[in-house]
């Protein structure tokens, strides 16, 4: 138990964000709501629990945003959430059934309670942003909320409470008059919304989604279903077509904008094709609509969906040129993955002053038989320097711990094993009888890869939630037989940490599969990288999942050629020295990629057509 006054690592990473926040320059024009509880990880649903945190850091860290301008909402009061829910439906939520049902995956305890809590403040933060937005005039952003399905009597669709209407309520019931505008551009139809607001003319629900969840009729909606493989043209043509007319009839005094990024083409659930490009588009064309002209509408803008690693970077771009006026990239994940080990490595020195000399190197029961008089055995150390307890005591300082306890192992079990000469391995179980196997990680420090360099190479990676199965496999990937923790980011960062620590280069790992490979690091040798990028065009169309599915089928081909192109693991890195980072990401490496891109030309078999060419393309198929 950490003492009165102190906290973990893994609580004081919010420092991060706030710490970033006021070294920051310049105002932004924002208000942000944010709270570091804004966490969800619900069974085996692809939601990413750090997407607020990230979004946050990457304003802070480009100096476009000030502690002044950021806000920490209160959770909504019971006498709000009456106003849009019935007291039946909220007494129900109590149930964890009720809440598995909105979610559609079984959860536990803790995470059916944790889910109404997140979105009770959530709402509370919607809430804030409205009020903020009203009061101030500026832009007011929560970096959270968006539950649009939820209607007075049920949930659905992930979404518990409206915090949207929930919103419009609080204000109303405050005196606020004026005409109301919902902005729903998440790929999901907003029929909860629309359902709340059917009979009330002064809230119009303006929503562009692939197909109605719900029937059209209200007294004020305007209700647009797209289908399925949208691109960016239908997309930006429809909106830019169809919104201006209603923001001139309706002339609203205040605007909700809810701005989901799930329709993006890597979206790990929406089913559109949306690039990056045409995301932002839609979204300066909404804020042009609002913002621009003598009037300044009030605006409100919350998250809603996103699903998977990538859905920050989203979010991230846009706010980025709403608050600098001028496009500003976000950073890949691999860079935010090791800024944030770069502030758990300083965290750590920093905690380091709160705890007794040594802690990190205290002796396990193993350590101390070995050093018995006559036992003859040196004790044997992770990567040399950490026993057990140094391991399992770093790893509660990061949370990592603390986050599976959260997931209801109440008695997480660390493991050591040493019986290989060149390889240390860490299991992580789920409970003292060390039944449920949760995490396992095998790693070798290695000078060979790499000349000149020292690197942690990673042998073996697992992380797996052994209560979860995959309802009908939909989030599966071949091989997988158990959904994820959700603390794959943590874990990364843990071992950033480690390579630090032991003054290494950087991570190595051999990706078994596609789906491995696209997480943000990159191919040693240049021709990897472009094989891969020559891939990522050809799935261009398809979930990360069904991408993968289409490599280990073998759907994609040379477009020259008509051959299979095999999956061929070649060393990935995740550059922590600036030495290795030059070298995967100098201008000569990037020169290289191109000239090999350029060489490159794959293509996704189509279903119906013929079976690929004999002979398998095991280099990655180069067109000639």
């Amino acid at each position: 138990m950490t003492e009165p006054g102190k906290m973990s690592v893994g609580r004081r990473m919010g420092r991060w964000v706030w710490g970033a926040i006021r070294r920051s320059l310049r105002p932004s024009g924002l208000v942000l709501i944010y709270d570091p509880r804004y966490v969800a990880q619900l069974g085996s649903v692809p939601m990413d629990p750090l997407r607020a945190e990230m979004v946050l850091a990457f304003l802070a860290d480009e100096g476009l945003v000030r502690r002044r301008e950021l806000r920490r909402p209160q959770p909504a009061s019971m006498k709000n959430l009456r106003r849009v829910h019935t007291d039946t439906y909220l007494e129900s939520l109590e149930r964890r059934e009720v809440i598995e049902q909105i979610v559609g995956a079984p959860l536990t305890e803790a995470e059916a309670q944790g889910l109404v809590e997140l979105q009770r403040l959530a709402a509370g933060g919607t809430v804030l942003a409205a009020v903020s937005a009203l009061r101030t005039g500026l832009v007011a952003v929560n970096l959270g909320g968006g539950f649009h399905h939820a209607a007075s009597n049920r949930g659905m669709g992930f979404c518990a409470l409206n915090d949207i209407a929930i919103a419009v309520a609080r204000v109303r019931a405050r005196g606020f008059g004026e005409p109301v505008l919902v902005v729903d551009l998440d790929v999901h139809d907003g029929n909860g919304t629309r359902l709340l607001f059917a009979e009330d003319p002064t809230v119009h629900t303006f929503t562009i989604h692939n197909q109605d969840w719900a029937p059209q009729e209200a007294a004020a909606a305007t209700v647009i279903p797209l289908g399925t493989a949208v691109g960016d043209a239908t997309y930006l043509k429809t909106l830019r077509e169809a919104l201006p007319p209603v923001v001139k009839q309706v002339r609203p005094g205040l605007v909700i904008y809810v701005a989901g990024v799930d329709g993006a083409s890597d979206d790990m659930v929406g089913d559109w094709n949306i690039t990056a490009e045409g995301m932002l588009a839609r979204d300066q064309f909404v804020i042009e609509q609002v913002r621009s002209g003598e009037a300044e509408i009030p605006l409100a803008i919350v998250l809603g969906g996103g699903y998977g690693g990538n859905a920050w970077r989203y979010t991230a771009r846009f706010l980025g040129w709403l608050a600098a006026g001028r496009p500003v990239e976000p950073p890949t994940n691999t860079a935010m993955l090791i800024r944030r080990a770069q502030e758990l490595h300083r965290l750590l020195h920093e905690g380091a002053r709160e705890l007794p000399p040594a802690a990190d190197w205290a002796l396990s029961p193993e350590d101390v038989a070995a050093l018995q008089p006559g036992s003859g055995i040196a004790p044997r150390r992770l990567l040399g320097r950490y026993s057990a307890q140094g391991v399992e005591l770093l790893l509660e300082r990061l949370g990592i711990l603390g986050q599976v306890r959260a997931l209801g192992f109440d008695q997480p079990t660390l493991e050591l094993d040493f019986h290989l000469d060149d390889s240390d391995t860490v299991r992580l179980f789920g409970d003292a009888a060390r039944t449920e196997l949760l995490m396992e990680i095998r790693f070798r420090r290695d000078r060979a890869s790499i000349p000149g360099m020292e690197v942690l190479f990673l042998e073996w990676v697992l992380l797996q939630n052994p209560r979860r199965t995959f309802p009908s496999g939909k989030h599966s990937i071949p091989g997988q037989k158990h959904p994820g923790l959700g603390i794959l980011r943590d874990v990364m960062a843990w071992l950033v940490v480690l390579s630090g620590e032991l003054g290494l280069d950087g991570l190595l790992y051999m990706p078994a599969g596609y789906f491995v490979a696209t997480f943000g690091s990159r191919f040693l040798d240049p021709k990897g990288q472009a094989r891969l990028e020559a891939m990522r065009r050809a799935l261009a169309s398809l979930r990360l999942v069904a991408a993968t599915r289409a490599v280990e089928e073998g759907r994609v081909v040379n477009a020259s050629n008509g051959e299979v192109v095999r999956w061929a693991p070649a060393p990935m890195v995740i550059p922590v020295s600036p030495r290795l980072r030059a070298r995967v990401e100098g201008p000569e490496y990037e020169e290289a990629l191109e000239r090999e891109l350029s060489t490159l030309s794959y293509r996704l078999r189509l279903p119906g057509e013929g079976e690929p060419r004999p002979g398998a393309d095991e280099t990655g198929g180069r067109a000639h």
